[in-house]
């Protein structure tokens, strides 16, 4: 049974330029008023969902309107095209399905292309995250992601995704999430080559490793957002990214986003959420590997330290720490390979530093640092933290110390969250300022590393 359409002043354009009978035409005309963009492959079956409340991109839109204005001889604005708008740039719901994953990535991506800078409002929505995390633990799996756009996909094309996808993942690591360019080229990659694959042919094998290539591009680009200060964005992309994780049935790194909105939520305040986000990825993520399982436990540690709960936290902490050493190389999926001895431990200092152990929190410190060379941001992370749980320890001569140190690794880094830490070890020594090495330290350190 056809389904009734829905935008019936999209449908009074079609045919008043002619095209009620002809949307391949339209679709063509599309295309090519749309090249500036990149290869768009739109087609018939395109505009059938567009009549029937599919919405696409602004940009996408824009094209049409100039599309029917040279067909009609007189101006359309993209007003009159009967897309309604959508709630993507202001809340951050679990798309239904796979079709509404790949419209709302889109809507996302076109978005964030016009706008890179942290929006002066949006708190993190904690309902919806929450929800989120159920829906992808207890829908149902999907039946199928095959599509039958125009043009074919191949293993080869979404391969290529995952090369894309590992070259900026180094370059976060490397030098941090706030550059805006960076952001911006990963974007203009998402909008102009991946959008086209999502609207291509292909089968449901393919379909479902396209969806997990994309989650992991939308993941990437969702962890450099949080770290450039652009929560909003951040927890919208994360979500996209889950929805596709649960379209290509990878339960792992489905957990592995979900984590990564633990730890957003963590950073923002909201431990007890947080909390909850990490045991339902913990319980989505079933019997995983242990590099998994010790990535996952970790975060909930973290969760349960900023919330003060001291016995959870350390059980979780002893469970990392178990699966860590039960980690084999090569053994879990190849995103979790980045989680080492090293990341555990600077979680374990800040936890355990947040439930005022200081102790027990500078056991961890050595291991804190163990770090490949290409983690920059995260050793000017765990450097500028160790110094500051000495400050709150009472060691300022150690905190000024391992202050010196972070001038070693702060400067090359763009990262919103260093700046913080940066201004949390500042704030802790100023007390001490009378001391000439703490005024010394103070006046050395950039209040905004790397000109965040």
């Amino acid at each position: 049974m056809t389904r009734p359409v829905t935008n019936t002043a999209f449908e009074a354009l079609l045919r008043a330029a002619g095209y009620g009978n002809a949307h391949a035409a339209f679709a063509r005309q599309l295309n090519y008023a749309g090249r500036v963009h990149g290869t768009w492959r739109y087609d018939a079956a395109s505009v059938y969902w567009w009549l029937r409340g599919r919405r696409p991109a602004e940009h996408v839109q824009e094209a049409m309107a100039k599309t029917f204005a040279r067909k009609l001889g007189c101006p359309v604005a993209a007003s009159e095209l009967g897309f309604t708008a959508t709630d993507v740039t202001t809340n951050a719901r679990y798309p239904h399905s796979p079709d509404h994953a790949v419209d709302t990535a889109e809507q996302l991506w076109a978005m964030l292309a016009k706008q890179l800078a942290p929006q002066a409002n949006g708190a993190f929505q904690n309902d919806v995250a929450l929800q989120a995390a159920l829906a992808w633990r207890y829908d149902l799996p999907d039946e199928t992601v095959a599509n039958s756009g125009r043009h074919p996909v191949t293993t080869a094309d979404v391969d290529s995704l995952y090369a894309l996808a590992d070259h900026f993942t180094e370059l976060d690591r490397r030098h941090g999430g706030g550059s805006p360019r960076t952001r911006a080229i990963m974007i203009d990659l998402l909008t102009r080559q991946v959008s086209p694959m999502l609207r291509g042919a292909y089968t449901d094998a393919t379909g479902r490793n396209l969806m997990r290539a994309v989650a992991t591009l939308s993941g990437q680009l969702a962890f450099m957002s949080y770290d450039a200060g652009n929560h909003p964005a951040a927890q919208r992309l994360l979500t996209v990214a889950l929805r596709l994780a649960k379209a290509a049935d990878d339960h792992l790194y489905g957990a592995h986003l979900l984590a990564n909105l633990a730890t957003q939520a963590v950073y923002l305040g909201h431990a007890q959420d947080a909390a909850r986000l990490a045991e339902a990825a913990i319980d989505g993520a079933g019997r995983a590997p242990a590099a998994v399982r010790a990535r996952l436990y970790t975060t909930a540690a973290g969760a349960y330290g900023r919330s003060g709960e001291r016995r959870a936290c350390q059980k979780a902490l002893a469970k990392a720490e178990r699966a860590l050493d039960r980690t084999d190389a090569g053994s879990g999926p190849r995103w979790a390979a980045y989680f080492s001895a090293g990341h555990f431990a600077g979680t374990a200092v800040k936890c355990l530093s947040d439930l005022r152990l200081y102790r027990q929190a500078l056991r961890h410190a050595p291991g804190a640092v163990t770090l490949a060379k290409q983690n920059a941001r995260t050793r000017a992370l765990h450097t500028a933290l160790i110094a500051t749980t000495h400050a709150r320890a009472g060691d300022v001569d150690a905190a000024c110390d391992w202050g010196r140190e972070l001038q070693v690794h702060v400067h090359a880094v763009r990262s919103a969250r260093v700046t913080h830490r940066v201004r949390e070890l500042a704030a802790t020594l100023s007390p001490y300022r009378a001391k000439s090495e703490v005024n010394e330290l103070l006046v050395a350190l950039p209040a905004s590393p790397a000109h965040n």
